[in-house]
């Protein structure tokens, strides 16, 4: 029996994908549109997915972040979250600006050391650290934030057997985190800087840390100045090298225009996305840019009167700061490969794409939320032409979970997805590429390829990263 093409009709539910697309450094902009067929080879010959890393724009967002605290009038000393990117290239990086790294298991303090980081450079963040971890931390000089008072006497009694003083911050709650399961109490903190003057011969108090979830900045600098005050107390007590004010990371990052942003919230509903899926949040990706949150809380007034940098200064306090993701803003990109397209557009008004890889490469899924800038769709030959209409789609993963999705929110490309087309994620070095990767199903984890412009003379140099 013949079917009347009229049968199948677009659904009442569906809805017209909203465009947000993602914010792109020159650097990615020229990769895109000159050097395409590089691109699309490093993909067939290194597989799907394929983590593309670029140490040049790492190296512009050290520079810009040094301005921001120059131009506060203070002193910081940075410290890249080595957690937020495994990849070697980025320390490498570090090394050669005179930037330290914040690194939380021995793992990760021998890749920075053999990444040519100096010990003293190194800081060493995390719960009840193990006594590998403190005799390391010992041996190298490194600056270790202090979780407990059973911590401190472990350290101490490492630092006695090796005959050097370890370098301690105490992490401290501040006001208003009564709940965190990180950092000292009041009456503990009291408690470890008596025990940092008395075992002076083993620790070396230099200062204070927090830990502080979100991208307030005001309280950050509020928590900031509590420190100062620590510091000060602490001077008091025994310890003059009480000099340190460790802010930690939670410097934000800008995605996408905030205008659209601001426009996406406002009509963001269930409908949007696969199996309505509702989220409860979604990462600030409209926001305000690192060095901007930098100089807002830098200038933040404190006890009513003058700035936190004044108060800084005034009382011979320095700062460090442990960027992951603003270090590595722009500084990377995911490439998929599209593996099946399951058009539905007859019966449920989107399509899924499914792309050779997971979700687990883009790690948004792991704070219970949506990557949310658009990827870009790229031809694995010449480029077609627009449709008339967007073709609205989500992103899927090739594993068996019901959940693996890349991308919940329905998404309007410009023209049909076909099988062998790219996607492009822009901007995932920032915790997408491996805080959450996996070898489910004995897949391989993706590769990444280091990428340096140079002066732009030729073509792109790449590399494998760790070679």
């Amino acid at each position: 029996m013949l079917i009347s093409p009229h049968v199948f009709e677009r659904p009442a539910a569906a809805v017209r994908p909203f465009a947000l697309p993602a914010l792109r450094h020159p650097f990615v902009s020229t990769l895109l549109a000159d050097h395409r067929g590089l691109l699309a080879d490093l993909l067939d010959g290194l597989g799907s997915p394929l983590h593309v890393v670029l140490p040049e724009v790492f190296e512009e967002n050290v520079a810009r972040l040094r301005r921001a605290f120059a131009g506060a009038g203070v002193t910081a000393d940075i410290l890249f979250a080595k957690k937020a990117n495994k990849a070697d290239c980025y320390v490498s990086s570090a090394a050669v600006l005179g930037v330290g790294v914040d690194v939380a298991s021995a793992p990760e303090l021998v890749g920075a050391l053999a990444g040519g980081v100096p010990g003293h450079r190194i800081g060493i963040s995390g719960p009840e650290k193990d006594d590998a971890l403190h005799a390391l931390a010992v041996q190298h000089g490194c600056l270790v934030a202090v979780d407990s008072v059973s911590e401190l006497r472990r350290l101490a009694a490492t630092a006695r057997r090796a005959r050097r003083p370890a370098q301690v911050l105490l992490r401290t709650r501040a006001a208003g985190q009564p709940g965190s399961r990180f950092g000292l109490s009041a009456a503990e903190r009291a408690a470890a800087v008596g025990l940092c003057a008395e075992l002076a011969d083993g620790i070396r108090l230099r200062g204070f840390s927090f830990h502080l979830g979100g991208y307030s900045t005001s309280e950050r600098a509020t928590a900031a100045n509590e420190m100062i005050e620590h510091c000060l107390d602490a001077r008091r007590r025994g310890s003059p090298s009480a000099e340190l004010v460790d802010i930690g990371g939670g410097l934000p990052v800008r995605y996408v225009e905030p205008q659209l942003w601001d426009a996406f919230l406002a009509q963001n509903r269930p409908a949007h996305y696969h199996a309505t899926k509702s989220f409860q949040d979604f990462y600030p990706y409209g926001g305000r840019t690192a060095d901007r949150a930098v100089t807002a809380i830098m200038e933040h007034r404190v006890d009513g009167a003058e700035s936190l940098s004044a108060k800084a200064g005034r009382n011979g306090i320095r700062f460090v700061v442990e960027p992951g993701r603003a270090l590595l803003d722009q500084a990377g990109f995911t490439l998929f490969r599209v593996q099946q397209v399951d058009d539905r557009r007859d019966t449920d008004g989107y399509a899924i794409v499914t792309v050779a890889g997971s979700s687990f490469s883009l790690s948004e899924q792991w704070f219970n939320s949506d990557y949310l800038p658009d990827p870009l769709l790229l031809s694995a030959g010449p480029d077609a032409p627009a449709a008339e209409a967007p073709f609205p789609a989500c992103v899927a993963g090739s594993t068996c979970l019901e959940s693996d999705l890349l991308t919940w929110r329905k998404i309007g490309f410009p023209r049909p997805v076909r099988r062998g087309d790219h996607l492009a994620y822009l901007n995932t070095a920032g915790y997408q590429m491996d805080s959450n990767e996996s070898p489910f199903h004995d897949a391989p984890l993706p590769r990444k390829v280091v990428l340096r412009l140079g002066d732009g003379s030729g073509p792109p140099g790449w590399r494998l990263d760790g070679i």
